[in-house]
């Protein structure tokens, strides 16, 4: 990732993890912290990881974190992971996503503009949103959604729903 899209994903300059985030990020247990990642077929490299982490004080909502690198970034790859992540999420029974994004990353901010995520509140560097997860029987068994309402299921007035 370039020191930019590093920048936007941690909201500080990052220029590698420390063992306790190493730890933080890898200590998956599928439950209160998911991960899913994407692999380029061609060479094995990563290209792109989206996770939740549970929120302790409310067991329905989940922090969500998304990345792509760069040579990958625009071609969907960010959006079929949060599909598949929200696919995951609800079946731990989580019921919303919230998402702290950078002020300046256009591309989440798009990203979360396509799920119809809500602006929930502004800080000076960073903007938090609210994606609500909408009902399992809206999605079929593969987890596409049963409509053409929106990109990652039936999307209503109101909250986002994935």
């Amino acid at each position: 990732m370039s020191t930019r899209s590093r920048r936007l994903r941690f909201l500080s300059p990052k220029k590698e993890l420390s063992s306790a985030e190493l730890g933080y990020f890898t200590d998956v247990d599928h439950h209160d912290h998911e991960a899913l990642g994407a692999l380029d077929h061609a060479d094995g490299r990563g290209v792109g990881i989206a996770r939740y982490i549970r929120d302790a004080a409310d067991p329905q909502a989940a922090e969500l974190a998304v990345t792509v690198i760069d040579d990958w970034q625009g071609r969907g790859l960010g959006t079929e992971l949060m599909a598949q992540l929200s696919e995951r999420a609800r079946s731990e029974g989580i019921r919303r996503f919230t998402a702290l994004v950078a002020a300046d990353n256009p591309a989440m901010a798009g990203l979360l503009c396509h799920v119809r995520a809500h602006l929930i509140r502004r800080e000076p560097d960073a903007l938090q949103y609210e994606i609500t997860l909408g009902p399992a029987e809206e999605y079929t068994p593969a987890g596409a959604p049963s409509s053409n309402d929106g990109p990652l299921g039936k999307v209503a007035d109101g909250p986002a729903r994935l």
